[in-house]
C-alpha cells in the first residue's frame, strides 16, 4: 500500500530512484508518511531529526530563532519543494537548529530521517543528492543574510515584493505587514513605514487585504 502511494512521486522527484536497490526503494516508501498541517502549526522545533519534507500543497516557512525569541526567515517552501535541513541525522554537518511552521494549510510527504540516512549511507548517489539539495538551500540562506547585512531596507522590501509578484503572477500580494516583516527579517513598524513611503510615491496601494503593485517598473528599479 505504502509503495503504491509514494513510488510514483519519488520516481519523478528523486534522480537516484532507479539506481538504488528494490529493497531500498521499498524501505523508503514504508518509512514515508502523508501529513496535513493546519495553518500556523509548528512542524519542526529544531530538536529532532524530523525527516525529509516534500511539499504537495500549501506553504512552509523555515527559520532560525535567537535565544530571546527573534526569528529570521531563511526561505519558504511551496508545492514541489523539498527540505533536508530538518533531517540533521542525514546531514550531520548541520549544527544549528531550524524551525518549520505551516504558513498555510499544507499537505506534505515526510520521509523518516533515520530511514533516509540509512539508505544514504548505502548509496553514494543518495548522499550526493542530499548534499546538493542542502547546498542549494544554503545558497538561499546566504542570500537572506546578504540582504540583512548589506542592503538598505527599501531595496530589501522592493526585492521581496518584486519576487512575490513574479511567483504569484499577480500584482496583489495578500500578506500582512507582520508577515512581510517576518519574511525579510525586519520589524513590522519598519516595514509599515517603508510601505507607506512606497504608497506615497505611487508605487503600491495599501489595503487591509494586502499590497497592490501599481508601478512595477519603478519598484524593480529599486532592486538594482
Amino acid at each position: 500500500m505504502a509503495r503504491s502511494m509514494f513510488e510514483p512521486i519519488y520516481s519523478e522527484i528523486f534522480p537516484f530512484w532507479n539506481n538504488i536497490s528494490d529493497s531500498d526503494r521499498d524501505y523508503l516508501c514504508q518509512n514515508s508518511f502523508a501529513f496535513s498541517y493546519p495553518k500556523g502549526a509548528n512542524i519542526h522545533d529544531g530538536n529532532e531529526c524530523s525527516g525529509v519534507f516534500i511539499v504537495r500543497s500549501g506553504c512552509l516557512r523555515v527559520y532560525i530563532m535567537s535565544d530571546d525569541g527573534k526569528d529570521i526567515t531563511l526561505y519558504r517552501l511551496h508545492a514541489g519543494d523539498m527540505c533536508m535541513l530538518a533531517a540533521s541525522c542525514v546531514l550531520q554537518s548541520i549544527t544549528f537548529d531550524v524551525f518549520i511552521d505551516a504558513e498555510e494549510t499544507s499537505e506534505c510527504y515526510v520521509i523518516n530521517g533515520h530511514a533516509f540516512a540509512s539508505v544514504s549511507d548505502r548509496n553514494s548517489e543518495v548522499k550526493i543528492f542530499s548534499l546538493e539539495l542542502a547546498l542549494t538551500r544554503f545558497s538561499d540562506v546566504m542570500w537572506v543574510m546578504q540582504q540583512i547585512l548589506f542592503m538598505s531596507m527599501d531595496k530589501r522590501l522592493a526585492i521581496f515584493l518584486s519576487d512575490e509578484c513574479s511567483r504569484l503572477g499577480s500584482d496583489t500580494i495578500l500578506l500582512t505587514h507582520e508577515q512581510i516583516a517576518k519574511y525579510i527579517g525586519s520589524a513590522r513598524e519598519v516595514v509599515s513605514r517603508m510601505l507607506k513611503y512606497f504608497a506615497n510615491e505611487g508605487i503600491v496601494e495599501l489595503s487591509r487585504k494586502g499590497v497592490k503593485l501599481l508601478d512595477l517598473k519603478r519598484l524593480r528599479k529599486l532592486t538594482l
